[in-house]
């Protein structure tokens, strides 16, 4: 009996509690619950196509969903669905990006069926994301393998690397990279004082003769299997001499391979011929590193280069810019720190050096005979 105040407890019926009912109860229940692991489960599969069938541009097909699960007859969950950073190119199309010499060098080339190598193997990023977009270029990895291996392993994908032409062990090095997402560069390998000599590789020098010129930009290129192309350290005279640079730009153009230059001094006759024969092309002025800029340092370089890119007003496009830096743990400490600040912000991107790149009329005429699936 309740007493005043108190609520009346009712007896459940006697059916109710018995240990029969509790158990056809819990059989009801393991019933609908694996009911629902199996709905739940085609809702993810059909949540997997959708994103597949979004991410598939341009013709190229979607990745097919990842294989079911199953444990006596019932249905798991399916993996997550990874985003593929790099096209799958075919392998046979792979091979016919290789020419292999008289000699045995392996040398990038455009395939019969028009794959480019400075677009096939660039990493992948959103289009539809930020229009103010940020990247970072880490230049001369190689010389200090501690160094190499903590940028490749620590960094954001998003950031592209560049190695020396004569590192040791250069090609695992570039797989190891592209594993961890990186997009590739070479260190195109010229004279200039004022960085690191290159190990095993003569550099390309303003006195040499052309045809031996063109032999030391073949021997670095057979080193770099899977590179975008080659990045210009400077102002350097070679760059800047038409008559030097013609012979190497052509050589460059015919491979399929990309140029990058690292020129606060304006326009250079690499920029001017990669114009008049279509190699897709990216000049940064923005020095990051205090070692080589001179002021400030990485944080504050790094801070100041995303708040320019997100300035907006009416009549200004959307900013787009890269910086440079040489590999040290204080850079790659920096990074790291700065990219988890970015990414709590939806104003700018970081995306790899080939959302920076120029292609201009010969460029997208070049582009436009590629395969569909291989377009930017």
């Amino acid at each position: 009996m309740a007493t005043e105040g108190e609520p009346s407890r009712r007896r459940l019926p006697a059916f109710l509690t018995s240990g029969v009912t509790r158990a056809y109860v819990l059989v009801v229940g393991l019933t609908l619950a694996c009911a629902a692991v199996a709905y739940g489960d085609r809702q993810a599969n059909a949540i997997d196509l959708a994103v597949d069938a979004a991410n598939a541009t341009d013709g190229e097909p979607a990745a097919a969903p990842p294989p079911q699960r199953s444990f006596g007859g019932l249905k798991l969950p399916s993996r997550p669905h990874v985003p593929v950073d790099f096209r799958q190119v075919p392998a046979a199309e792979r091979d016919g990006m290789i020419e292999v010499t008289e000699d045995g060098q392996r040398l990038p080339r455009i395939s019969a069926s028009g794959w480019m190598p400075w677009i096939a193997y660039a990493r992948r990023f959103d289009p539809q994301g930020p229009s103010a977009r940020v990247g970072l270029l880490m230049l001369n990895l190689g010389a200090d393998e501690a160094l190499t291996r903590r940028a490749i392993d620590e960094l954001p994908p998003e950031v592209s690397l560049a190695f020396l032409a004569g590192t040791s062990d250069l090609r695992q090095w570039l797989r190891l990279a592209r594993e961890r997402g990186h997009e590739c560069y070479l260190m195109l390998p010229v004279e200039d004082p004022a960085g690191p000599a290159e190990r095993g590789i003569r550099p390309i020098e303003a006195a040499a003769e052309p045809a031996e010129n063109l032999r030391r930009l073949r021997t670095a290129m057979s080193r770099g299997e899977g590179c975008l192309g080659f990045v210009v350290p400077g102002p350097v005279l070679v760059a800047q001499s038409d008559l030097i640079a013609r012979p190497l730009m052509k050589e460059i153009a015919e491979r399929g391979l990309s140029l990058i230059e690292i020129n606060p001094a304006g326009v250079s006759a690499m920029y001017r011929l990669s114009v008049d024969l279509g190699v897709g092309y990216a000049r940064s002025s923005t020095v990051l590193d205090y070692k080589l800029a001179g002021q400030g340092s990485v944080e504050s370089n790094l801070e100041r280069l995303a708040e320019w890119a997100a300035e907006r007003s009416p009549d200004r496009t959307p900013r787009h810019d890269f910086g440079v830096l040489q590999p040290t743990d204080a850079a790659i400490d920096a990074i790291v720190a700065w990219r988890k600040r970015l990414q709590r912000q939806k104003a700018v991107a970081l995306v790899p050096i080939i959302g920076h790149f120029e292609c201009r009329d010969a460029c997208m005429a070049r582009v436009g005979v590629q395969p569909a699936q291989l377009r930017p």
